[in-house]
């Protein structure tokens, strides 16, 4: 479902050219979760940003699905990420003026995939029943989480990208909302790729991959 060959990604730092990803590949098959860890610098949020055609990489390709990520057009990687990709991240990124019930339906009203009967299982699965008519300020970090993983997958992507999602949670937390990700992602069939930079939270997944020297170890 995604396929990575042979990607590199420099960086022009101080008139020095710093290579952060020297050639990596990575495969990674529908319904399968992957966690990705490294050290600090080594490259983990710069291969999600390509992944999710946030930035171009020098050489290489990403393919997703049929489709190849690598040399399209601004607008091109947009689209995709409207249509095929379920992103979240570490600071939650939800809309302050948009109430629990409109953020969840965001992603999937603008792909023109929204669908009532998901968002419904959603809401059920992610226990936000009595939080629809709140605002992201007054909820808690864990139920902001929920909120940003029920919109990344209420479009039903091919492929969810999480950079450090449990990041700002406790630990009870972040097994509990990390949880309910691998259950939805299960019920979807989607592909789910997380940094983290805990190797116990990265047990819990399928597959744990190494970023280190800019290859994957």
């Amino acid at each position: 479902m995604l396929t990575v060959r042979h990607l590199t990604k420099s960086y022009r730092s101080a008139q020095e050219l710093v290579a952060v990803l020297r050639g990596v590949d990575l495969d990674i098959a529908a319904g399968e979760s992957v966690a990705l860890t490294g050290e600090s610098g080594s490259g983990k949020s710069t291969l999600l940003h390509l992944i999710a055609g946030l930035d171009e990489a020098d050489s290489g390709a990403i393919q997703l699905g049929e489709i190849t990520i690598t040399g399209l057009t601004d607008s091109a990687r947009a689209a995709l990420r409207r249509h095929r990709l379920g992103l979240v991240f570490q600071q939650f990124n939800l809309i302050p003026s948009l109430s629990v019930a409109d953020n969840l339906a965001f992603q999937s009203r603008i792909s023109g995939k929204h669908d009532a009967a998901w968002q419904s299982e959603l809401i059920e699965r992610l226990g936000l029943g009595a939080l629809l008519k709140r605002y992201p300020e007054q909820l808690s970090g864990g139920q902001q989480q929920r909120v940003a993983i029920g919109r990344a997958l209420a479009s039903k992507p091919l492929l969810l990208l999480a950079d450090e999602p449990t990041g700002n949670l406790d630990e009870d937390t972040a097994d509990e909302v990390l949880k309910l990700a691998r259950d939805l992602v299960a019920r979807t069939g989607c592909g789910f790729l997380m940094v983290t930079h805990s190797v116990r939270l990265a047990a819990t997944l399928d597959r744990h991959v190494h970023l280190h020297a800019g290859l994957i170890a």
